[in-house]
């Protein structure tokens, strides 16, 4: 045998090996996949790395391999449905982190096979596995007054409480992720002070690094202006007291102290979880019930699919299907019949 020949059988031994490993195949997906070719968020990237963590340790001590060692079949449908019961039974996970680990689990095994189609029949008994019925998200936002308190809650004769007025105004003005909202830059604004014809404007870095531009109101522009002062353009918008950004979980506790403070003189706000998210979900609401176009609320928050923005109008159908209830007008009680009293069809045969 020649020893070029050779080699290059070695290496395709190698490489049918490698292409077995799961390791192989978790790395390729976590660097090539997630990062290089759809370009998640950091912290849909940590989702999946969760998952991974969770789930590997759980098929070795099942199939008794180490880590390393594990092939692709390992993570057999078996496997996969023992480690989701393992969720529930041990780690009291809901049906909707139960839903999202397999979630995980099926993008890991459709990339395997789309790169080594022989583990086609494989990806189909994973695909198999069904998700588990959970109940509808609550929707939580807050009424026009519980917005305006909230507004009002800092103290804006101190410099932190202007800020956590601006920001405030910010997160309701543009419905902004908290991530969203921490790593926005001064350049990023386009802040009008003379024009009124050209409205003010903030570009947003989205899920997956999608940008989409906001519009601001002009109060909005105004506090903008005087927080940034002459900061540079490649500086964060919001700071804390050491001059460093504000991280999305700074934010997060931001909304919930003011929300505090606002409950003392509202306690319609006592029993409401209010967080960045609750204004996200706050701005939707509103503008949906000020006439905007679904589509549009759609492009404002950065949603992919309209089917999450329309949670936002069947929330405003029930309400106005409560509020129709409300003004229905009172029905006079009707005399039945006798025979129309009876609900048991036994005891009708037997009164006839």
């Amino acid at each position: 045998m020649r020893p070029a020949f050779a080699l290059k059988l070695m290496l395709l031994v190698e490489n049918m090996s490698n292409n077995q490993l799961l390791s192989t195949w978790v790395r390729r997906f976590l660097l090539e996949y997630l990062i290089s070719e759809r370009n998640f968020s950091h912290n849909t990237q940590k989702s999946y790395r969760d998952m991974l963590r969770l789930l590997l340790p759980f098929i070795s001590s099942t199939v008794g391999k180490e880590i390393d060692k594990l092939t692709v079949e390992d993570l057999s449908e078996s496997c996969v449905r023992g480690f989701l019961c393992n969720l529930g039974d041990h780690r009291h996970c809901s049906a909707t982190t139960r839903n999202q680990r397999l979630a995980g689990i099926r993008s890991l095994a459709r990339y395997i096979a789309i790169k080594a189609p022989e583990y086609t029949e494989w990806y189909g008994s994973l695909k198999s596995i069904p998700q588990r019925k959970s109940s509808a998200p609550i929707m939580n936002y807050l009424e026009k007054d519980e917005m305006d308190a909230l507004l009002a809650a800092p103290d804006i004769t101190t410099i932190q409480g202007r800020r956590d007025h601006t920001i405030l105004l910010f997160l309701y003005n543009t419905g902004a992720r908290a991530d969203e909202v921490a790593h926005v830059k001064i350049g990023d604004l386009t802040l009008n002070r003379f024009d009124r014809r050209e409205s003010s404007s903030v570009v947003l870095h989205g899920k997956g690094n999608k940008r989409r531009h906001c519009p601001i109101w002009p109060e909005t522009a105004r506090l903008l202006r005087l927080l940034i002062g002459d900061r540079q353009p490649d500086e964060a918008v919001f700071i804390n007291r050491e001059h460093n950004p504000l991280t999305r979980f700074g934010i997060h506790d931001i909304v919930v102290r003011n929300a505090a403070l606002a409950a003392r003189s509202l306690p319609s706000l006592i029993s409401k979880r209010v967080s960045p998210h609750t204004i996200r979900h706050t701005t939707a609401t509103h503008l949906l019930r000020a006439g905007v176009d679904i589509n549009t609320i759609r492009a404002w928050l950065g949603h992919v699919s309209l089917s999450t923005t329309l949670i936002y109008a069947e929330v405003d159908i029930e309400m106005k299907a409560q509020a129709l209830k409300m003004c229905e007008p009172e029905q006079k009680e009707k005399v039945l019949k006798p025979w129309k009293k009876q609900n048991d069809i036994m005891a009708f045969l037997k009164s006839i």
